[in-house]
């Protein structure tokens, strides 16, 4: 072998050693639920959008809901291989900060959409809702106009619902009775459990359900028929307006403080603030954006029914409340 082949066979090898350094790019996984990471939803898009302009990999981890969430993060603590938990709701987010695994985001947040001004030093939110009860009106014709009376008709609706345990609508829909009969929430559950079908891990498995027609209605959102109107033309899904009011969820991101990647982090949930995200959540998510006026909402969110007045708990008083009231809706069920 003369010199210059040597240098040759040298350079070669120098260069295929160095090629995956140069290549390699820092990775940031966010935990989140699994309708976020879904082929439908926002997943797919967000990591496209992000990774152009962060010479990352996105790694999204998706879990059965929001309070899986919670419970995955408290079960792996200081080891988690989370940067980021994305999809916990105002009604974890005091039960969230009190895991002391979180730290604040230090960003500005501009004026937001949602119906209440944001503070939160460690939460960065990115779309709101309402839960509601979904229904085909080719099917259920005469819907509850209210709580109570979904609840006290012995002869109304067969529902699905999803397990306060696990999912952030089954937490809400706890919420909402506990707000409506206060003290006599076990006694609305009793008379409410007749007539649920299932009660599954999360809203994904209860939605599909719904739609193979194994109940006359679902425990979701009220833009959840803004998905069938824009995405498929059809107008036979609505949500029923309960007269009481909806209870309103709020769904939030937080930088963990075990992150190995804590400006990553930081450029991620700014990210979340620009329209390049918030543009992805209306027909991805099929939620209202946190940061966008209705008037640019897409057609079919106009069509949606006014869930006035909206309920809400401080989350403190949930993360004081949630075990106890949790273990009075097992009880009741299973009375």
């Amino acid at each position: 072998m003369n010199f210059s082949h040597k240098l040759l066979t040298g350079t070669m090898l120098a260069l295929l050693f160095a090629f995956p350094a140069l290549a390699e790019k820092p990775l940031l996984t966010i935990y989140t639920y699994d309708s976020f990471t879904s082929d439908w939803g926002p997943g797919p898009k967000v990591k496209q959008a992000f990774e152009k302009q962060c010479n990352c990999t996105l790694e999204l981890v998706g879990l059965e809901d929001g309070v899986s969430l919670l419970n995955r993060l408290k079960l792996e603590g200081k080891n988690t291989r989370a940067d980021i938990v994305l999809g916990i709701d105002t009604n974890l987010t005091a039960e969230a900060r009190e895991t002391g695994l979180f730290e604040a985001h230090t960003l500005s947040i501009p004026e937001s959409s949602l119906p209440q001004s944001w503070t939160d030093q460690i939460f960065v939110p990115y779309d709101f809702g309402y839960f509601a009860f979904v229904y085909n009106r080719e099917l259920l014709k005469t819907p509850p106009s209210s709580l109570k009376d979904l609840v006290e008709n012995p002869d109304g609706p067969s529902i699905l619902i999803q397990d306060p345990r696990t999912s952030t609508p089954g937490l809400g829909l706890l919420l909402w009775v506990k707000k409506v009969y206060g003290e006599n929430s076990d006694k609305a559950w009793n008379k409410l459990s007749e007539r649920i079908v299932t009660v599954s891990k999360g809203w994904s498995e209860a939605y599909g359900l719904f739609l193979k027609g194994e109940a006359d209605m679902v425990l979701s959102y009220t833009t959840s028929p803004a998905y069938h109107i824009i995405a498929e033309k059809d107008e036979r899904f609505a949500a029923a307006r309960f007269t009481e009011g909806h209870y309103q969820q709020i769904e939030v991101a937080g930088l963990l403080k075990s992150s190995n990647h804590k400006e990553l982090s930081k450029q991620f949930l700014q990210f979340m603030l620009s329209q390049d995200f918030q543009n992805i959540i209306p027909q991805t998510n099929w939620m209202y954006p946190a940061f966008m006026e209705s008037a640019s909402l897409p057609d079919g969110f106009s069509n949606l029914i006014d869930p006035s007045p909206s309920l809400l708990f401080e989350d403190s008083i949930i993360a004081s409340k949630r075990k106890s009231w949790v273990n009075e809706w097992l009880e009741a069920m299973t009375r």
